[in-house]
């Protein structure tokens, strides 16, 4: 039987600290994509409070209670949800996105790779683990925003077997066009599905241009946000995947005796 979901990615403008606005405008996201039939949805990076430094301490504290009430809201409407929130454990911050599957956790995933430009890694620990995470629309591979400028890490998740790559990211003005061409290519080489969800509007000096996009194996943009807060849809048909990679036996031709270990 041909297989299809139906995916959305969840584009707004988060609140920096504010976290009963953020949750308030995520949670009525999915109220709406649940009604119109969606079955899995990407929330932002740090979608409940944004990159607040200062307070990001105090604001993890409410994360626990936060995820709670997600499981039961994922739970009551039939949802998978993926995004990322800060999470404080032993002294330490993470960047660390969830899978829930209509309230069951499927797995964790704190960001592996930090961006010292904007100061992260003075911030926030490193995760030191992937997550693709077995899930009833399919087995989703997760990662966070800078992320995306490391292919290794997605080549290691098709290779362990995600059928779809989820992104929460906080990407800003004017790397719009790495944002595009590097989810493109991620989609293209590793012949997957892409969920990528963007933040849109001003977080303090930053501008965040939305563009929320779904694309296909085949590198088709199937849905985009523009720069508004938007849920960005589109139906995935796994047998699009599993014919492309028929076609064109990317995985069946690799050398990896030839490429070693990497540097």
């Amino acid at each position: 039987m041909n297989r299809q979901i139906r995916a959305a990615a969840v584009q707004f403008n988060i609140a920096l600290g504010e976290i009963a606005v953020n949750r308030a405008k995520a949670f009525a996201a999915l109220e709406r994509l649940a009604a119109d039939g969606c079955d899995l949805a990407v929330l932002p990076e740090m979608w409940s409070c944004g990159y607040d430094y200062r307070r990001l301490a105090e604001l993890a504290e409410q994360t626990p209670h936060l995820l709670a009430e997600l499981r039961e809201l994922s739970a009551r409407l039939g949802l998978v949800v993926v995004g990322s929130l800060p999470e404080k454990q032993d002294g330490k911050l993470y960047n660390t996105a969830r899978v829930i599957d209509r309230g069951e956790a499927r797995g964790s995933y704190r960001k592996l790779h930090l961006f010292s430009n904007m100061g992260e890694d003075r911030f926030l620990a490193a995760g030191d683990h992937t997550l693709v995470a077995p899930t009833s629309v399919g087995r989703l591979g997760v990662a966070i925003c800078y992320d995306l400028r490391f292919p290794e890490l997605f080549r290691k998740l098709a290779l362990e077997g995600a059928e779809i790559l989820c992104l929460p990211a906080e990407w800003p003005k004017p790397r719009q066009e790495h944002w595009r061409t590097l989810l493109r290519a991620r989609a293209i080489e590793n012949q997957q599905f892409v969920v990528a969800a963007n933040c849109c509007g001003i977080q303090g000096k930053l501008d965040f241009f939305g563009m929320s996009l779904l694309i296909s194996p085949w590198g088709e943009v199937l849905a985009e946000g523009g720069e508004q807060d938007v849920e960005t849809r589109a139906l995935f048909d796994f047998e699009e995947m599993v014919s492309f990679r028929s076609k064109i036996r990317c995985f069946e031709d690799r050398r990896p005796e030839i490429y070693g270990t990497l540097p």
